[in-house]
């Protein structure tokens, strides 16, 4: 296995261990983005090889930092990274270069982790499709002319392809796991509070979005979760769950899991995403769990209407001093920060209500089951000259997000989530199930993930542009 092929986790062992050199990982990781990049458009604002190549000499030659020690990543444009551009997909920071690191950035530099530029995004991460202005479109290893998800879209091709061993990513409407599943890598969306973000601006009312990791495997997860992830006393909603790495893989025997499907036919979706994620069931009924259909627990409907109420709140409140330069925003960017800025108070109340509502029920279904699952996405990948599906199996979409519904069980109350990769649909392209489990239960989510990609290993056997 080529050295941009190994885990992280075999990758930081032999780092420390000095069987790899860290200006050996980056000349071939380097050398890696010159071959598959041009084809995918995954990292952008790449810094200079001599730069980096310097850095990691450096690397070797001093004692190692942190778990991550050498080890080359690049960080998702949306986060604001000292000396690096970042545009967060938008004309507006196009030139931007920030003096300070965001604190997910400050995690992985003091860890040791060499910062080799960024993983493209939606333009503000708007959108489960990464294109935008500045950079242009990331097209799906495994189909170049199709989409690969977003918003984390090129920091999972980069993981695909072998360009990097880890990747950062963020998750409010299943830009962790819509892209996961898309390019047959691991997204975790971990407990909400479990990954502290910025005390910038408001830390009380929104609790819709979080930061997480990026991997080929749960045991990585686990890595790069005990390096970004840990209270800080800045923020009024930690959760602490403890160390996870190195990952146990449990014995799933007895565990039951509930399979919701599409919610009772609420969600619709493409033919062969069910039958695909299905065959993924099966794998974790063959370790010995016991695997039920489950009813719709609580209406689609009622989610959805308290999804787009608070999202909407959310994204406005960020981004409403934009508005005045709205030439240099796209048109579902303005839409959703004028919706968001009409809303009434009572308006966000009644839709915390109804999350509440479901948070309680959600409560009571993990009394019974240790994980629930869907699928990572209603659609198979589609072109990337599109902007997003406007339909489902003959259903019309309203909203420029409303195909991916799915997600919006777990975003709602913050859950821990786990998207896999399910395997292969008849046209070659990768779909993945979302796993999710009780809040804080983050630990033994990926442990159950382990035992299935020790049966599964689909980012090894399948890996893409190999």
């Amino acid at each position: 296995m080529t050295l941009t092929h190994r885990s992280a986790t075999d990758l930081t062992r032999q780092l420390a261990s000095g069987q790899v050199r860290a200006t050996d990982l980056m000349e071939a990781t380097l050398d890696r983005i010159d071959t598959v990049n041009p084809s995918v458009n995954a990292i952008v604002g790449q810094r200079p090889r001599d730069v980096l190549m310097a850095e990691a000499r450096a690397a070797d030659a001093r004692d190692s930092v942190g778990p991550l020690h050498g080890l080359p990543i690049a960080i998702k444009d949306l986060v604001e990274v000292a000396g690096v551009v970042s545009t967060h997909g938008s004309p507006l920071y196009a030139q931007h270069i920030p003096e300070k690191d965001d604190l997910i950035a400050a995690r992985l530099r003091a860890a040791g982790a060499i910062i080799i530029g960024k993983t493209n995004v939606p333009e503000f991460g708007l959108g489960s499709h990464t294109f935008n202005p500045v950079y242009g479109a990331t097209g799906n290893p495994y189909a170049p002319t199709l989409t690969c998800g977003g918003s984390s879209g090129g920091a999972a091709v980069a993981l695909a392809t072998g360009m990097t061993a880890l990747a950062d990513g963020s998750d409010m409407m299943g830009s962790l796991r819509n892209p996961a599943g898309w390019n047959n890598v691991y997204g975790f969306r971990p407990s909400f509070g479990v990954v502290p973000t910025d005390p910038e601006g408001d830390t009380f009312l929104h609790q819709l979005a979080t930061l997480g990791p990026m991997a080929r495997s749960p045991e990585d997860i686990a890595l790069l979760l005990d390096v970004i992830g840990g209270p800080d006393p800045r923020q009024p909603h930690n959760l602490d769950i403890g160390a996870v790495s190195p990952l146990a893989v449990s014995d799933p025997r007895g565990k039951r899991i509930g399979w919701l499907g599409d919610w009772g036919g609420a969600f619709p979706m493409e033919d062969g995403v069910l039958a695909t994620c299905e065959t993924a069931l099966e794998v974790f009924e063959d370790l010995g769990c016991i695997v039920d259909s489950v009813a719709p627990p609580f209406p689609a409907e009622r989610l959805w209407d308290s999804w787009i109420t608070l999202r909407s709140w959310q994204v406005g409140a960020g981004y409403a001093d934009m508005l005045d330069q709205r030439d240099k925003l796209k048109d579902t960017a303005i839409w959703e920060i004028e919706r968001g800025l009409a809303l009434s108070a009572m308006d966000v109340h009644r839709a915390s209500v109804i999350r509440s509502e479901w948070y309680r029920r959600a409560a009571s279904l993990f009394d019974r089951y240790d994980a629930l699952v869907l699928p990572s996405a209603q659609v198979w990948p589609f072109s990337r000259d599109i902007a997003w599906p406007t339909e489902i199996a003959g259903r019309q979409m309203d909203t420029y997000h409303r195909w991916m519904e799915v997600v919006v069980p777990v975003s709602l109350i913050g859950l821990p989530c786990l998207s896999a990769p399910a395997g292969f649909g008849q046209a070659g392209l990768p779909m993945g199930i979302q796993m999710f489990g009780r809040r804080g239960r983050d630990r033994a989510l990926l442990e159950m993930g382990a035992a299935y990609h020790a049966a599964t290993e689909w980012p090894q056997k399948r890996p893409a542009m190999s």
